[in-house]
């Protein structure tokens, strides 16, 4: 049977998730380019320094909890829960390639590739479509977002490689009672 160890937040690391889920609300809702289809925001590096600190469960719940507040206080559409079940995935993703792991090019890449395919490429049209009843290989979804890809897609794994770089994880976790490898 799979065990899992079980991480108990205290008030030191819920303050530093409470501060990066402010990040990502801030940078998700008022500094995005946002189009009805598409999206483009640099939420993704609270959601990896989340990832680092506190692995794929707890930056899922993180991710939400960003979406839904987002959601609460600065709404620019109807609530979907598919956006909000992104959000979970994401922040797992995220906390699965980097939580005590080396920030290797590697793992930026791979964690860039799978929330792309598995979030932009996949659920996101699908809950678009369903949305706004538009068919799901329409080109009013589909062309915006391939741009997006080719383009964001190298950004954003610099972006995640620096900045993964520079944040001192490994002494943040000590500091947390967590232990780093």
């Amino acid at each position: 049977m799979l065990k899992m160890k079980k991480h108990r937040l205290d008030a030191r690391m819920i303050a530093i998730m409470g501060l990066l889920i402010a990040l990502m609300v801030t940078l998700s809702r008022l500094v995005a380019i946002e189009t009805p289809f598409i999206k483009i925001s640099v939420t993704f590096i609270p959601q990896v320094i989340m990832g680092i600190l506190f692995g794929p469960f707890w930056s899922g719940i993180g991710a939400v909890l960003a979406d839904l507040v987002g959601m609460a206080l600065f709404s620019k559409s109807a609530f979907f829960i598919g956006f909000t079940l992104n959000a979970f995935i994401e922040g797992a993703i995220y906390g699965f390639f980097f939580y005590r792991k080396e920030i290797t090019w590697k793992n930026a890449i791979l964690a860039t590739l799978s929330v792309t395919l598995i979030i932009n490429l996949f659920l996101t049209p699908l809950w678009l479509a369903l949305m706004y009843h538009v068919p799901l290989f329409s080109w009013v979804v589909w062309a915006p977002r391939l741009l997006k890809t080719v383009i964001w897609l190298p950004i954003q794994s610099i972006a995640i490689y620096y900045v993964g770089r520079s944040v001192p994880y490994k002494k943040i976790l000590r500091s947390l009672a967590i232990h780093a490898k």
